[in-house]
């Protein structure tokens, strides 16, 4: 043990006495075929804001992100880019490039973004671009862009994003994007140009997720009647694009630039439109609503049979067989898409994308999802239970009806009903009888007789077979029965003193 600290000691004095790579006597590497004053960085390569007028002549085969940018860079030369088989990210803006030329970019089939913005080009010809087949995000914003060639995007069809922002274009052809494939286009940025003239049907055929991501702001549009409904209603929708930008989006109310008027904001200009002719320009969105846990299945509907079915989802996310990247959203062979678990990510605007060669770009079918919760079950209802229920209860009603008495006596919850004043038929046939009639109060000993009645009856003389007929009073009170008078028929002696008294 002691022998080797004393050799890792001796290791120590003589890295000191002989010193470090970090000092001053050994000056640091450099990585190997790096230009003059660039850094290079495992597989990066920056070259920014050295005043270069042409590229590099040698640059290292493992660079994978190349930054130009911010130089005098006026050209570029045809093959420049073959010995960067790696190369993923081309950054050349803040340059003074003018004009690209055919076979600039022939080498970089693996290159995913190239930025080209704030340069001199005029002009994008139909074989500028040629060999970008992988390329993902392509940057020309902030140049003088004048004219596209209609084939200047042909073979980018794996570009997702497009700037084309504060250029000097006079129009854009939405029929076939210039060449664009819409299956994988979400962000096409025209805003700033000298868009004078747009044809609308084209413009609402696009698929929802490209209106999503089209920015035509700050461009003198014309005050269209249909253009303003169209774009009313994305605002309406929530389409980022012209929602975030509302304020943005203008018009040219008499072709003059002194009659520039906002879209949203100055609606006296559309009064007089009629949204009737632009109902039909957008196709409807077909509106689903499923439930969690549940299962849900999408079909493409075209008008002819597709050859090659692509769905996009609620996240952006192109969807191809066999499904999604986390497995719960699948594409079958018959071009559907099924989800078996639905849950609140698969919410939103699924789109399906229908191409082939009879078959426009541009035909698409979309769905709007709603994810709700289930209900909880309600408890299962006893129908036998009610039905006796209900049965008892009649019942009851009916027996009611039948025995209760007509009025309710409690003197302080309701009044007593009487009977109407009609003619009895007891009183038609006047029955003999005497008056009902308490003792005196002027007789003072009788004092036995106090709750006692005496009634002096006298059976009648016309065929009542010596049977007591009642007399009814006209007011009759049923709650009051010690008021009941007996009236004496006209024939019948009214004496107390033809019969004898009956007592009660």
């Amino acid at each position: 043990m002691t022998s080797l600290m004393l050799l890792g000691a001796l290791l120590c004095m003589l890295r000191v006495g002989l010193g470090t790579p970090d000092s001053e006597g050994f000056p640091p590497r450099t990585p190997h075929n790096c230009p003059h004053k660039c850094i290079c960085a495992a597989d990066l390569l920056s070259c920014t804001g050295l005043g270069l007028q042409d590229v590099p002549a040698e640059l290292p085969a493992a660079t994978a992100d190349l930054d130009l940018s911010h130089n005098a860079l006026q050209r570029l030369r045809p093959g420049w880019l073959a010995p960067l088989f790696q190369l993923r990210a081309l950054h050349l803006g803040h340059n003074e490039l003018e004009a690209l030329g055919r076979g600039v970019f022939a080498n970089a089939s693996g290159l995913r973004l190239l930025d080209l913005s704030s340069n001199a080009l005029r002009a994008l010809g139909r074989h500028d671009l040629d060999g970008l087949g992988a390329l993902e995000k392509l940057l020309l914003f902030n140049n003088r862009l004048v004219h596209l060639d209609k084939h200047a995007f042909h073979g980018l069809s794996a570009l997702s994003h497009l700037y084309l922002g504060c250029n000097e274009l006079a129009s854009f052809s939405f029929d076939h994007l210039h060449g664009l494939s819409a299956t994988h286009l979400l962000t096409l940025d025209l805003s700033s140009n000298r868009l004078g003239h747009i044809s609308i049907p084209e413009l609402a055929a696009l698929p929802a997720f490209l209106k999503n991501g089209l920015y035509l702001h700050n461009n003198p549009l014309p005050c269209d009647c249909r253009l303003y409904h169209l774009l009313q209603r994305w605002h309406q929708r929530g389409l980022s694009a012209v929602r975030d930008f509302a304020r943005e989006y203008i018009c040219l109310a008499f072709k003059v630039p002194a009659s520039r008027v906002r879209f949203f904001q100055h609606s006296r200009v559309f009064e007089n439109c009629s949204s009737a002719p632009a109902l039909g320009l957008e196709r409807p969105e077909e509106h689903l609503y499923a439930l969690v846990g549940r299962s849900l299945r999408l079909y493409c509907n075209t008008s002819v049979p597709a050859m090659r079915i692509a769905w996009v989802s609620p996240q952006q996310e192109l969807l191809r067989a066999p499904g999604s990247r986390d497995g719960s959203i699948a594409v079958l062979a018959d071009g559907s898409l099924a989800i078996g678990n639905v849950q609140e990510q698969h919410a939103g605007l699924f789109v399906c994308l229908a191409t082939g060669p009879r078959l426009h770009h541009n035909q698409t079918h979309e769905y709007n999802v709603s994810v709700h919760f289930p209900r909880p079950e309600p408890e299962a209802f006893n129908t036998g239970f009610t039905t006796l229920l209900g049965c008892a209860v009649g019942l009851v009603l009916v027996l009611l009806y039948l025995f209760a008495p007509p009025c309710c006596c409690c003197r302080r919850a309701c009044r007593c009903r009487r009977w109407p004043r009609t003619p009895s038929p007891l009183h038609e046939l006047s029955a003999q009888s005497s008056v009902l009639s308490t003792t005196p109060p002027d007789a003072p000993s009788r004092k036995a007789s106090v709750h006692k009645h005496v009634v002096f009856l006298e059976p009648g003389r016309r065929g009542l077979n010596g049977r007591v007929q009642l007399a009814v009073a006209e007011e009759f009170d049923l709650c009051n029965p010690g008021g009941l008078q007996l009236k004496a028929g006209s024939e019948s002696a009214s004496s107390t003193g033809s019969e004898g008294p009956t007592t009660t």
